[in-house]
């Protein structure tokens, strides 16, 4: 009688694709960030000026580089799905980690609804200067998120490729707008005497509180380690995609608050839904104006689509380790992507996108990334200290350390105060319920946590263990 197995073979679990390569990895972290440079940074000049908006701009890309610089290290080496999450299970622990997965969704959610607010203004703003005003906004929300979400069902490799294409043609209209008014193209000439005759109208306390919006030139170019767990070479594409982002993200933006800064007065520019549009339209070329209305359209489509990617990611992954229910773990068939997660968080960025205001959305969203980058910090200094650099294989190492994690550290936390000056409720709302979620994690859903399935990494003990 033939041998009879008592137990049957589990089933193998399905595995993201691996097909990604470094030009997704820029299309993703650009093009989830760049829509900062189409909209929403021009907060800060509201808040402290021209030359306010200028230094915010610059002290947010020093922040940038930093986490830039941090994340590629340390993701180069945890190449998981979730990014930071991975991070924090592998280096911290698991109330860290579901903290920091938390942060992840929430500020890529925010920042897809954020996006879609926008495309429904700029349709808005271009049908009324065609003379039909009052254009009903909701339904090219709801289509623009639907759109895309269908799109990440699809598969990443469709995602990241569309990301790449429209992204590039949005960098290049801003290069384009730059260059048409250096040569002459603008009939409105450049005009900076504002620098000069009013430099600082709030005084140095305007320079902190434009650092908030200040960071919208960059948030999220943290998301390209998100993808980490679907490219073909982790070690390598993901530092160099990440760098070669930052650097875009850095060029971009000095080149839109130049332009933006000569052609607009700065008491509108610092409330002006669509801040490079609104200069297109200043310089009086059709041309320009539907350029920048395209770049608009596809920066803001491209910054929703890696969003997407990115929080379902995060979502999935700590379904799989059962930090949420581990139905959110379930990748794809067909198309190998994390589809639930997918599906579940686009009403949650419907509710936000469609009742609540762009400034209160976006703010959302910073503090969140705020609370992730902070983590890194710390992060960072337990990582080098438990696995010294000739203890694991490292496809990056960033220089200078601990100096970008000091600069980090300082600049999140003069950053938690320009939040405060302007929207201290929402902050202390925001404090509370990520506190309510935490205890919710510890006291009811940490007993599902398997601990031992936790470290997945080939690593050696770390030191003093």
């Amino acid at each position: 009688m033939a041998n009879v197995t008592s137990t049957a073979a589990e089933p193998e679990r399905l595995q993201l694709l691996r097909v990604l390569g470094p030009a997704h990895i820029w299309a993703l972290g650009v093009g989830i960030v760049l829509v900062g440079e189409y909209m929403g940074w021009n907060f800060s000049v509201g808040k402290g000026g021209m030359i306010a908006g200028l230094v915010a701009c610059w002290v947010a890309g020093l922040l940038y580089t930093c986490v830039a610089m941090i994340d590629s290290e340390v993701t180069s080496t945890v190449a998981a799905a979730g990014g930071q999450y991975a991070q924090a299970k592998h280096i911290v622990g698991p109330l860290m980690a579901f903290n920091v997965g938390l942060f992840l969704v929430m500020a890529y959610t925010m920042l897809e609804a954020a996006n879609a607010i926008t495309v429904g203004f700029l349709l808005d703003t271009v049908a009324g200067m065609q003379g039909h005003s009052g254009l009903n906004q909701q339904p090219f929300i709801i289509l623009a998120i639907m759109f895309l979400a269908w799109l990440n069902y699809r598969g990443v490799l469709a995602t990241l490729t569309f990301n790449l294409v429209i992204t590039a043609i949005a960098f290049l209209a801003i290069i384009t707008l730059f260059i048409s008014v250096q040569f002459g193209a603008s009939n409105v000439p450049l005009d900076f005497s504002a620098v000069t005759t009013d430099p600082l109208p709030y005084g140095w306390v305007g320079i902190v509180a434009a650092l908030h919006f200040g960071l919208w030139y960059y948030l999220g170019i943290e998301g390209t380690c998100q993808a980490a767990e679907e490219v073909r070479s982790p070690a390598r594409s993901l530092p160099y995609g990440t760098m070669a982002g930052i650097m875009t993200l850095l060029i971009a933006a000095t080149m839109t608050w130049y332009v933006c800064s000569g052609l607009v007065p700065w008491e509108y520019l610092g409330q002006a839904g669509t801040p490079l549009f609104d200069a297109a339209r200043v310089t009086g070329s059709t041309g320009l104006m539907i350029l920048l209305f395209v770049g608009t359209t596809f920066a803001t489509l491209a910054s929703a689509n890696g969003c997407i990617n990115d929080a379902s990611r995060a979502w999935f992954s700590m379904g799989r380790d059962r930090y949420l229910p581990s139905w959110f773990g379930a990748v794809h068939p067909v198309y190998r992507t994390p589809y639930r997660a997918i599906v579940f968080l686009v009403p949650i960025a419907l509710i936000f996108a469609l009742g609540a205001p762009l400034d209160q959305v976006v703010t959302f969203s910073i503090l969140s990334g705020l609370l992730g980058y902070t983590f890194m910090t710390f992060n960072m200094v337990m990582f080098r200290n438990k696995w010294p650099l000739d203890t694991i294989k490292r496809g990056y190492v960033h220089p200078f350390h601990p100096l970008p994690t000091i600069v980090l550290l300082i600049l999140c936390s003069t950053a938690y105060f320009a939040v405060f000056l302007g929207y201290g409720t929402q902050l202390s709302a925001m404090m509370c319920f990520y506190i309510v979620a935490s205890l919710w994690f510890h006291f009811r859903r940490y007993q599902f946590v398997r601990r031992g399935d936790q470290f997945t990494m080939p690593w050696p003990k770390p030191v003093g263990y």
